[in-house]
Formats: structure tokens, C-alpha cells, sequence
């Protein structure tokens, strides 16, 4: 969310010479930006020399590998069981993605031994469960259940788990992560009919200052690779910073629904925006006040996008055989809707419990071999079944 912020000393005016107390020698300045000098960005003050690294090398490659679609149909995924462990980035795995951004999961056990920097992609991940800490250059960052992590290029991150395992469904897209834009004025400030406010932002609010030095391991990702620097100095050396790049938090549960009279369509839950997709939150609502309404979606075409949902709390009318932590994906060119029996049973309901985080791209997804692995078989016959039917968990 790009509004200024400030954090710790800074010297009155930027470019000038900002000194270390007791003869110390000068902080050091570090223009921290996208595009160029034409996006967004922040001014830091380090003990160190930013470029400063005593070895690198290289790790590997980190490009999704994907696996061929087949022939094209509706298609759920049971993810609460997915292998745990390892730290939260190494228990990252990618199960959809295309040029403008990438779905995943992780499931860790344990806190990060080492930091980590994104320079080719910003990162949200959305904290179905569990707490802790995220660390970076620009501050603390307390995390729990319901959070969206929102993570620009370029920040050096260490996440702490509270508990002993943690779960995030986790978007990575090479482009920025804000609000919509119809939520903003000119000026980037948020309306009035936007569903949450600049108050609902959490950012940085603290420094943790090291000057530590010794051997420090920072994994770069770039050029779809991993390289690993090692430091002579701790990372997170910033006595103050200013400006508008910087980690923030959004929490689902901050969300302000819409309510119409007759049913809203799913741009009106719609979160954040990157380059060719959307995310939006489903959260608990009072339905459709028509005398007539059926609460239950209407059948959509998906022409030009498709639609991820991930199912993490509460009792969603419009989807069958469809579990917390599941994940569904209803792609470009294909009809879909409720299954048999949701509408006639949402009828006279006056309102949902239900927490699903959805992403629309407008770019046809591909899939890794992890998400084939995970496939429930016969989702896109749940629609075959005769009226009234069945079980139900899930709306979009």
C-alpha cells in the first residue's frame, strides 16, 4: 500500500552528510526503487556498505516447471495434506502460475536460518495459519491467522514462526501488489467506497538494528535463479528509512463487504490488482435483500480469465465435495456456477461464514506436476448430478 512512511534518524535533508555519532563516519545512503527512478520508492541509512559481500554462488534455478494441461475442464485440488517442513520459502510449492504471476503453498516447520530477497517479483502471502515475525531492513512486522504478507522487490526478509507449523497460500507476480484502482483518487489516498482504509494498513512501526559482524547468508532470487551471498556484515544495519516501498499487512478480516439487493458479482470483493490478475476476499456477509433474491451466484462464463479460489474457513452454498484447504480452478472458455441443488438450497439464507481468497488472471494458468499430484478426480462431474443432491461447502 505506497503511502509515506518514515521510521528512525535521518538526516533533514536527503544527499547530505549524515554522520555517526562519536567521530564514527558517515551513514550510508541506499535509493531503494522501481522503474528506474520512475516508480515508487525509499531512502535508507546503513552502518554498512550496501554492495558489500565477502562470496556469492549460485544455487540453482527457480522457473516453475510445468506439465501439459489436458483437455480442458474444471479442476479441484486437495492441498491440507501437503507435505510439511523446512522453512517457509524452502516448503514453497508452486502449483499454478503463467508470465504474470505464480500460486503456491507452503507449509512450514521451522523459522529461516538465513534471509532471503525477491528482486524479480513482489510477494503476498496469505496466512491461513499461524504467527510470527517478519524481519527485514525496513522493520518488524507481527503476523497471525488471516494476514496478507505483502512483500516488494528487493526487501532482505527473515520470517520467524510463534508456533510449530504455519500455512500460506502464497502469490509471487513480477509486477506491484496494490489496491485497485477505483478504490483510489488521483492523489493514491483511498475513497470512501473502498472496503477498508489506510487505518486497516499495518507497517513497519520499529527497527531492529544489528551491527553485527561475522558470516550472514542472503539467497537473492533473480533471473529465475537462487544465488547465495554471504555477508561480512548483518543485513539489517538501517537506522531509519523513509518513503513509500516497504513490506505492509492487510487482514482479511478487515475486508468491508458489499451487499446489494440482488446478488454482487465478484469484483465487488476484490482486494488487490496486479499486471493481468486480480485477488479478492470472500469473508462473512449478510446476503441479497430482495424478496426474491437467490443468494447462490448466477452461472458465469469464464471468456477471458481464469478463477482460482482457495477454500480456508467457513461454509461456502455454491460448491460439492469441496473441503477447507482445497483449492478449485475454473478455466478460460468454460461456463460454471453452483453445482446441483446450492441454488435452490440457498434460498431464504440471510447471510455466509466463509473466508476463500480468489485470484482471476486474465492470462490462461499452466500446471506444475505438484498440482497434478494433488487432483481430486471427477470435480468437473459434480455438475451431473441431479437437483438437490449432495453436500455443499463452497460460494463464489
Amino acid at each position: 500500500m505506497p503511502f509515506y512512511h518514515s521510521l528512525g534518524q535521518l538526516p533533514k535533508k536527503r544527499h547530505t552528510q549524515f554522520k555517526k555519532a562519536n567521530g564514527g563516519g558517515l551513514y550510508r545512503e541506499e535509493v531503494m526503487g522501481l522503474e528506474g527512478f520512475s516508480g515508487i520508492q525509499s531512502l535508507l541509512y546503513h552502518h554498512f556498505l550496501p554492495p558489500r559481500v565477502k562470496t556469492v554462488e549460485l544455487l540453482g534455478e527457480t522457473k516453475p516447471a510445468y506439465v501439459d494441461f489436458g483437455p480442458i475442464r474444471h479442476r479441484a485440488f486437495k492441498t491440507a495434506d501437503i507435505p510439511k517442513g523446512g522453512d517457509p520459502v524452502a516448503a514453497r510449492r508452486i502449483l499454478m502460475g503463467n508470465n504474470d504471476v505464480t500460486l503456491g503453498l507452503s507449509r512450514p516447520t521451522q523459522s529461516m536460518d538465513y534471509f532471503y530477497r525477491n528482486s524479480q517479483a513482489y510477494e503476498c502471502w496469505y496466512t491461513h495459519e499461524g504467527s510470527g515475525v517478519l524481519r527485514s531492513q525496513f522493520g518488524v512486522l507481527e503476523f497471525k491467522e488471516g494476514d496478507y504478507l505483502v512483500i516488494p522487490f528487493g526487501t532482505t526478509w527473515q520470517m520467524e514462526l510463534s508456533g510449530p507449523e504455519a500455512r500460506f497460500f502464497v502469490v509471487e507476480t513480477p509486477s506491484h501488489i496494490e489496491p485497485p484502482r477505483r478504490y483510489r483518487n488521483e492523489y493514491g489516498q483511498l475513497l470512501e467506497h473502498a472496503p477498508y482504509t489506510e487505518r486497516d494498513i499495518r507497517v513497519p512501526d520499529k527497527l531492529d538494528i544489528h551491527t553485527d559482524r561475522g558470516e550472514f547468508e542472503v539467497r537473492v532470487k533473480v533471473r529465475d535463479t537462487i544465488s547465495r551471498h554471504i555477508l561480512d556484515h548483518h543485513p539489517h544495519d538501517v537506522v531509519g528509512w523513509d518513503g513509500f516501498l516497504y513490506p505492509w499487512i492487510f487482514s482479511i478480516h478487515d475486508f468491508e463487504p458489499r451487499v446489494g439487493l440482488l446478488h454482487m458479482p465478484p469484483p465487488t470483493h476484490q482486494t488487490f490488482q496486479g499486471r493481468n490478475f486480480v485477488l479478492c476476499s470472500f469473508v462473512p456477509r449478510l446476503y441479497d435483500f430482495h424478496p426474491d433474491a437467490i443468494p447462490a451466484p448466477y452461472n458465469h462464463s469464464n471468456v477471458q480469465s481464469d478463477e482460482v479460489i482457495y477454500y480456508a474457513e467457513g461454509n461456502f452454498m455454491s460448491r460439492k465435495s469441496i473441503d477447507r484447504c482445497d483449492i478449485t480452478l475454473h478455466p478460460f472458455g468454460l461456463p460454471h456456477g453452483p453445482q446441483p441443488g446450492a441454488t435452490e438450497a440457498s434460498i431464504g439464507k440471510t447471510r455466509t461464514d466463509e473466508l476463500a481468497v480468489m485470484v482471476d488472471t486474465f492470462h490462461p494458468l499452466n500446471l506444475t506436476a505438484d498440482a497434478l499430484e494433488l487432483e481430486k478426480p471427477g470435480y468437473q462431474d459434480t455438475w451431473m448430478a441431479d437437483d438437490g443432491e449432495g453436500s455443499f461447502f463452497t460460494a463464489g
